[in-house]
């Protein structure tokens, strides 16, 4: 049998106490390319997994201090990662059953494992790779959505990191207030990785991109026949978050009579689904985010108080961006960075003109904002330079608008397109034609009247 098995080096550790059996087994398996460790007890057993990263686990059920079966329970429990293929001179089934509770990987009888120890090896390796590669993942993403993720070294961002850190390992409900692009679904996303329910599923929903009946049906889903389509029982997001974390983006656009039934879950932990009767017990943290002073909009009876005081039992308020000046440049290096690699392009610097026009400007749309800004730059600079004329005119100019017409006319965007497209293909005109649906003569007569340059890659 011929078996596809790329990954690192499985380590394989036998436990057993006949020596010639231990030696013989590690011969065999050596000979597959696995490396082998050998213990003659459990206890040996244990101390090897605290010095030596073992993949894999061949154990006999009887021991002299102890039974493998209740022992693959232990090393499940402390090792999760760890595969456990048990031997035995007398199954029953009894044991086999027990073992599979326990955890471990397979139960097969002595005797049988010479044609049947090699296969099985084989597969608890693919499932130690697989095991490997969501790991590997998950740190990634834990790398990705942490506080160390979130630029800034200004006093108005560090006070806002500092107390998202300190309520991540608490259940609280935290509400994140602040304008629009200030970074709230990275904030949300950063306190559940750092959290207690990191292994769990961050749910984000934007409350204001659905009507009140739709909103409703995302939320806490359908029994089938709740309306005309409905055909079968469907889960909400809160179903989907479960013992994880559901992030409201825009809670203050919810209409008021749903936002009864968010009070609900979070006072009784249960919610019903559209159509049904029965309530259904779910257990969610809950984040929710908006630009709304929700205070103002309690007096203007479109949210309720109630409500607003389960939000916030934990506020946490997001500075804009002209509130972190300092702040700026630092964001800027990033996005210059990111999206020339993105672009396969060389490293970008920014001109001294360039970075005070962005401190100059009062960025309404914070740091999303200035994130596309920086993509537009990047993508029409013809130099190594990103320079004023990579600007928008209104940053260029400052309040002058007389000098602003030519950058909204359809020339001033066909430039913009053809300019991305030849830096998407890097400069292959007749690549850059076709994509563009013109002929190459009619891109050459483009580049030559709006003397478009290629980047220096």
């Amino acid at each position: 049998m011929f078996y596809n098995f790329s990954a690192d080096v499985v380590k394989v550790l036998i436990i057993d106490d006949e020596e010639k059996l231990r030696s013989l087994l590690s011969k065999i398996i050596s000979f597959e390319g696995f490396e082998v460790s050998q213990a003659a007890s459990i206890k040996l057993a244990m101390q090897r997994l605290e010095t030596e990263e073992i993949d894999v686990i061949i154990s006999d059920v009887k021991l002299p201090d102890g039974s493998g079966v209740e022992t693959a329970k232990v090393i499940k429990e402390k090792y999760p990662a760890v595969e456990v293929i048990l031997l035995t001179a007398f199954g029953n089934i009894p044991d086999g059953v027990q073992a599979i509770k326990n955890g471990a990987f397979d139960y097969i009888t002595k005797g049988d494992d010479n044609n049947r120890i090699i296969p099985l090896l084989y597969k608890a390796s693919e499932k130690v790779a697989l095991n490997r590669r969501v790991l590997h993942l998950e740190k990634q993403l834990a790398k990705k959505h942490s506080f160390d993720k979130i630029i800034g070294k200004s006093k108005p961002i560090l006070n806002a990191i500092e107390l998202a850190r300190k309520v991540a390992n608490t259940d609280a409900t935290v509400l994140l207030t602040g304008e629009t692009g200030t970074g709230k679904e990275i904030f949300a996303q950063a306190i559940h990785q750092e959290g207690q329910r990191a292994k769990y599923n961050f749910v984000a929903i934007n409350c204001s991109a659905f009507s009140k009946d739709l909103l409703e049906n995302e939320l806490f889903g359908h029994k089938a026949g709740a309306f005309t389509g409905a055909t079968k029982d469907q889960k909400g997001l809160f179903e989907e978050a479960h013992n994880g974390t559901i992030f409201l983006d825009e809670i203050g656009e919810m209409a008021i009579d749903l936002q009864a039934k968010i009070l609900r879950v979070l006072e009784t932990g249960e919610l019903l689904r559209v159509g049904d009767s029965k309530p259904l017990k779910v257990n969610v943290r809950v984040i929710a985010a908006t630009n709304r002073n929700l205070e103002e909009e309690i007096e203007k009876e479109h949210f309720r108080s109630d409500l607003f005081y389960r939000l916030s039992v934990f506020g946490i308020h997001l500075p804009a961006l002209r509130d972190r000046p300092k702040d700026i440049t630092l964001l800027a290096e990033h996005y210059v960075n990111a999206f020339a690699l993105k672009a396969n392009r060389k490293t970008l610097q920014m001109s001294d003109e360039y970075i005070k026009a962005l401190e100059n400007n009062s960025w309404k749309g914070n740091v999303r904002e200035l994130k596309n800004i920086i993509e537009r730059s990047v993508i029409l600079a013809e130099t190594n330079i990103l320079d004023l004329d990579t600007l928008p005119p209104d940053l260029q100019y400052g309040k002058n608008k007389s000098q602003l017409l030519s950058a909204f006319s359809m020339a001033s965007a066909e430039k913009l397109h053809i300019q991305k497209t030849l830096n998407y293909t890097a400069g292959n005109k007749a690549e850059a034609a076709r994509l563009l649906e013109i002929g190459v003569a009619t891109l050459y007569r483009k580049i030559e009247e709006y003397k478009i340059k290629f980047p220096n890659n």
